[in-house]
C-alpha cells in the first residue's frame, strides 16, 4: 500500500466517481481527493494533450491509494462518446461476482472560456462553449442515469461560477453557460430525487491554468470583489505564487484542493439532505443562501 494509506478515512471504499476535466487543475484535485478516501475514479478529459497527464496521475492514485482507474479521452458534448466513457467503464468496473455496475459520483468539472465585450461574440465560439459547459453535462449525466444508485446516495456536483452572479464584465458566453449549470441543477435535483442529490458549486478565482492565463484585465476586474471577501488576504503560509498574485491584485485566489475539498464534502453521506442548492465556494465573495 502507498505511504499515504489511512490518511484519511476512507469513506469511499468501492465507490466509482466519474469526473469530466480531470486531467489537471481543480479536476486533478478532485480526483486526488476521492481517490484518498478509497474512490475508484474514471479521469476523462478531452485532448491528446492531455494524454501523459492523465496516465501518469491514474498510475499515481493506483499506487498511492489502491484504487482503481480508469483514464479516458472523450469529448463529453458528444453522445456516442458519452456513451463510449459508460461501455468503458462498465468493462473495468462491474463487479465480477455479481455483474453489477454503479456509479455513485458525477462531477462535471469540464468547461471551456471565452472571454471578450459582447460585440466580439462568434456564432462558432458561442456554440462551442455551450456545447462542451451545457450540453456535456447533460447528455453525459443522461447515458450515467440508468447505472446512478436508486436510494438517494448518489451525488452529482456541478462546477458554476462566480462569474454568473456578479456578471464579471467581458464573460457573456462564459457567464451564460454557468447560469444554466445552476438552473439544470434545480431542474435535475427534482428529476433524479430518489437516485442522487444534485449540488453546484460557484469557485471564484483559483489557480488553475485558466486563471493563469487570463489577461491582467481580467483578474482585476475580479480583484474589485477582493476588499468585501473575508478569505482573501494573503498569508504567511501561502505558496510564493500567490503571494505574488494576491499582493498584486489586492487578494489571493483560491488553492485547486480547497475546491476539491469542498467537492468531497458534498459527495459525502452527511450531505443527503442539501440537493438543489448552489453552495458557495469562493472564500465568501458571496454567501450560499
Amino acid at each position: 500500500m502507498g505511504s499515504s494509506q489511512g490518511a484519511f478515512p476512507r469513506i469511499y471504499e468501492g465507490k466509482l466517481a466519474l469526473v469530466t476535466g480531470s486531467a489537471r487543475s481543480i479536476g486533478a484535485a478532485i480526483v486526488q481527493n476521492l481517490a484518498s478516501k478509497g474512490c475508484n475514479v474514471i479521469i476523462n478529459y478531452a485532448t491528446e494533450a492531455s494524454d501523459a497527464s492523465a496516465i501518469a496521475l491514474a498510475a499515481s492514485l493506483e499506487k498511492e491509494y489502491s484504487v482503481r482507474t480508469l483514464p479516458i479521452r472523450a469529448d463529453v458534448a458528444s453522445r456516442e462518446e458519452c456513451a463510449r466513457i459508460v461501455a468503458s467503464a462498465k468493462k473495468v468496473f462491474t463487479d465480477s461476482d455479481t455483474g453489477s455496475f454503479q456509479i455513485d459520483i458525477i462531477v462535471h468539472n469540464a468547461a471551456v472560456l471565452y472571454l471578450g465585450p459582447l460585440e466580439s461574440v462568434k456564432e462558432s465560439e458561442f456554440h462551442r462553449i455551450y456545447e462542451v459547459n451545457v450540453l456535456g453535462p447533460l447528455l453525459l449525466t443522461g447515458a450515467c442515469k440508468e447505472y446512478l444508485p436508486t436510494d438517494r446516495s448518489g451525488r452529482i456536483v456541478m462546477l458554476s461560477s462566480i462569474a454568473s452572479k456578479t456578471g464579471t464584465e467581458n464573460t457573456s458566453l462564459y457567464s451564460g453557460t454557468k447560469g444554466a449549470i445552476e438552473a439544470m441543477t434545480r431542474v435535475w435535483c427534482r428529476e433524479l430525487a430518489e437516485r442522487a442529490t444534485v449540488n453546484s458549486i460557484n469557485p471564484g478565482p483559483v489557480m488553475t491554468d485558466m486563471y493563469m492565463s487570463a489577461p491582467d484585465e481580467v483578474k482585476e476586474g475580479l480583484s474589485l470583489w477582493n476588499p468585501v471577501t473575508p478569505l482573501v488576504p494573503v498569508r504567511e503560509t501561502d505558496s510564493p505564487e500567490v503571494k505574488e498574485l494576491g499582493e498584486k491584485f489586492g487578494g489571493r485566489a483560491a488553492y485547486a484542493e480547497e475546491i476539491a475539498g469542498l467537492v468531497a464534502t458534498i459527495c459525502n453521506a452527511e450531505f443527503g439532505w442539501c440537493t438543489g442548492s448552489v453552495i458557495s465556494a469562493n472564500g465568501g465573495l458571496s454567501f450560499s443562501t
